[in-house]
């Protein structure tokens, strides 16, 4: 077995995921299961964690972890940092489980210019892995329950802006009148077809998108989408809107989000990058392993692990 360094946890509400990582911040083994937070049931934080690390348990090396096991509902809650957060500061703030032998990274925060507050976990991580402290300004997205546009300067994260897409995609598709056709058919592709991009062009338009959910069922009725194609084109429509905001978000900061950094490994990364593609948003992909690469790039900032030779 190759030499690990550090044990990494991105620790989800809906995924739970261990990496192990060489000295030079490779991954060279990984594990997942279904124990995100929203999924433990009775199962208690050290069991689950022992179940995830499964035969690396032994392993003498530093753990380090990421996400919602750090929100109040988590195994220990760790404060928000304010905006705008460095890799320094994330890395000096670090919460112990010493029972563990675990380590948590804390979330950051921030405030809209009409004083709403808006959060992160996990995510901060992933810039942390995603994104160089030389680049001077990159306007980074992380699509999920609720996706995430981040304005990072110089690897600083400076602020960013939430959008609970996803979550409402599935409450709408299975609670509401909008999925009474979709309920059982799900995207018909992992891959955006004709209807997704139809969606997304209704979502970058000016109208109103309490009204224009309705064309999910709408359409169906009067014969312009078949009850199949119905969840995609509400998944653009959403998608699509969402990346009209937050482009206004970003030119109101001075950003032209001309580009942006997607970053992120499932098939919902296609969906916004042909979104953004519809919207003539440039878009480059991060690397896949951009959590455990920012769980490695904190260790080393906190002396955790030592700089490979």
């Amino acid at each position: 077995m190759a030499t690990a360094a550090l044990i990494a946890l991105d620790w989800g509400t809906t995924a739970a995921r261990a990496y192990r990582v060489d000295p030079h911040g490779n991954v060279i083994g990984a594990h997942s299961a279904p124990l995100g937070l929203s999924q433990l049931g009775d199962t208690t934080f050290p069991a689950a964690f022992a179940r995830l690390l499964g035969e690396w348990a032994d392993d003498p090396v530093p753990r380090l972890a990421c996400g919602m096991v750090g929100s109040r509902e988590g195994w220990r809650e760790v404060p928000y940092l304010r905006c705008p957060v460095s890799l320094e500061m994330l890395a000096t703030r670090l919460a112990e489980i010493p029972a563990a032998r675990l380590k948590i990274v804390p979330g950051v925060a921030t405030r809209d210019a009409a004083g709403l507050p808006d959060v992160m976990r996990g995510e901060e991580t992933q810039i942390a892995g995603a994104i160089d402290a030389e680049e001077e300004r990159t306007l980074a997205v992380t699509p999920g329950t609720h996706s995430k546009w981040i304005r990072v300067e110089r690897g600083r994260i400076v602020d960013f802006l939430s959008f609970m897409t996803g979550e409402l995609y599935a409450v709408m598709i299975a609670h509401s009148v909008l999925g009474r056709f979709a309920r059982n058919s799900p995207p018909t592709s992992d891959l955006p077809g004709p209807a997704f991009l139809r969606g997304v062009d209704r979502g970058l338009g000016t109208g109103f998108l309490v009204h224009d959910m309705f064309g999910a069922r709408t359409l169906v009725l009067h014969g312009e989408l078949t009850s199949e194609q119905a969840p995609d084109w509400l998944s653009g429509l959403l998608i699509g809107r969402e990346v009209r905001n937050a482009r206004t978000w970003a030119h109101r900061h001075g950003d032209d989000a001309a580009k942006i950094r997607l970053i992120g490994t499932d098939a919902l990364v296609a969906r916004y990058a042909a979104a953004c593609a519809r919207a003539e948003i440039g878009v480059e992909r991060a690397r896949p392993d951009a959590a455990a690469r920012g769980l490695w790039q904190i260790a080393l900032e906190a002396g955790l692990i030592g700089r490979a030779l």
